[in-house]
């Protein structure tokens, strides 16, 4: 196949080995987000396979590092729907709810967020401690700007970079995916 514009493939796209990559590549793929539900470990033998298949140098890696899980997507707006709007007469009902709508299970457990035509993780995932492990892999991590604390997060990225300054996760944050466990987990 021949390559067009080049583009990024996000975390929606199921890419899970080298010869996904290698075919993307050739239809101008130039960065990889992986796919949220992927651990580091993973990403690590898939980045081993895309080098011994000699395509490693075509393509970036970003890993979604902070924020509320996209998990799906709908056509239709939750917010407008959950409201009783119609979808070209919402009037922006989803500014009301700026960190989206909770869903929790029947003993209280938030599992998921309801924002707009997304549902998200119910946890905030949050890989400020796994950084170091992503060192020479990752060239990019994504932080999805939340309603408050977005820069004091951005701040402590920043400082734990290399490991030197780790974080206490707060009750709500989750890792598990990263680390080959069940996503609502920390390790």
């Amino acid at each position: 196949m021949q390559k067009s514009l080049p583009f990024i493939a996000g975390a929606a796209i199921n890419c899970y080995n080298q010869h996904t990559l290698r075919r993307l590549i050739g239809m101008g793929l130039t960065r990889w987000v992986l796919p949220v539900e992927l651990s580091g470990q993973w990403l690590s033998e898939v980045l081993r396979q895309a080098v011994v298949a000699d395509i490693r140098h075509c393509f970036e890696t970003e890993v979604f590092s902070f924020g509320h899980l996209p998990l799906a997507w709908s056509g239709r707006c939750f917010t407008a729907r959950s409201e009783n709007r119609s979808k070209d007469q919402c009037e922006l009902c989803c500014i009301n709810y700026p960190e989206g709508r909770t869903v929790s299970s029947q003993d209280g457990s938030q599992v998921f967020v309801l924002n707009g035509i997304q549902t998200q993780s119910g946890s905030r995932y949050n890989l400020v401690n796994q950084l170091p492990t992503m060192q020479g892999i990752v060239n990019i991590v994504r932080l999805s700007p939340q309603a408050e604390g977005t820069f004091d997060w951005l701040a402590r990225f920043k400082a734990n970079l290399n490991g030197t300054a780790p974080q206490p996760l707060p009750a709500t944050d989750s890792n598990g995916y990263w680390l080959n466990l069940a996503g609502m987990l920390k390790g």
